[in-house]
């Protein structure tokens, strides 16, 4: 079984439409890590050697929050500013993250139609999210394509969140269970519950 790190961060969480009650299904997994950022660091004095051990002890670190601006909440960028260090996560030694996974777990306020070279975004969900998977990629981690809620302030609404949750507990589960084809997940474009890459049960 694989060890399984979920890190939320939304800065204005009483006030969240999704990520809240994704995050709750985050925690009900058995088996899963789970940290809430800002209220761990809510005045960004993160604990340099506390998360740099949060990130030997587990194989696949989850990145859960609302796109912000085309990128994450501030904390994300300071938390990888501080913890992501050179010869501990890149650079000569840098090798504590080699073969850990990386996977984006976020909402997005457009519907998915906006993230199209024809959309009014202009560019894939996935184009927006470059830096992120690049810096996994220089931290030696394998980026697996986001699991995304797009519409996300009309989805409990009209219907979309119960089945959004079920999946993201997939995923996670999988994740977890070594089930998930890592291959098909890094090269696919988004991740999807209803065609989720997995490896068959042994």
């Amino acid at each position: 079984m694989a060890r399984v790190l979920v890190y939320y961060a939304h800065p204005g969480d009483r006030f969240s439409h999704v990520n809240a009650a994704l995050f709750q299904a985050a925690r009900d997994v058995d088996g899963i890590a789970t940290l809430d950022l800002y209220r761990a660091y809510p005045r960004f004095n993160i604990d340099i050697d506390a998360e740099q051990q949060r990130l030997r002890d587990h194989d696949v670190i989850v990145f859960q929050h609302p796109l912000f601006w085309y990128s994450t909440p501030a904390l994300i960028k300071e938390w990888i500013d501080l913890v992501l260090e050179h010869g501990f996560a890149y650079g000569t030694g840098g090798e504590a993250l080699h073969g850990k996974s990386l996977l984006q777990v976020l909402s997005a306020a457009g519907p998915e139609d906006a993230y199209s070279p024809e959309g009014y975004q202009h560019f894939e969900l996935r184009r927006f999210l470059t830096p992120m998977e690049q810096t996994a990629r220089l931290c030696g981690m394998r980026y697996l394509a986001p699991y995304p809620l797009y519409g996300a302030l009309q989805a409990r609404d009209d219907g979309r969140l119960n089945p959004h949750l079920a999946g993201y507990r997939t995923v996670l589960e999988a994740l977890r269970d070594d089930r998930l084809d890592l291959d098909a997940a890094t090269h696919a474009e988004i991740l999807s519950a209803d065609a989720l890459p997995l490896t068959p049960r042994l």
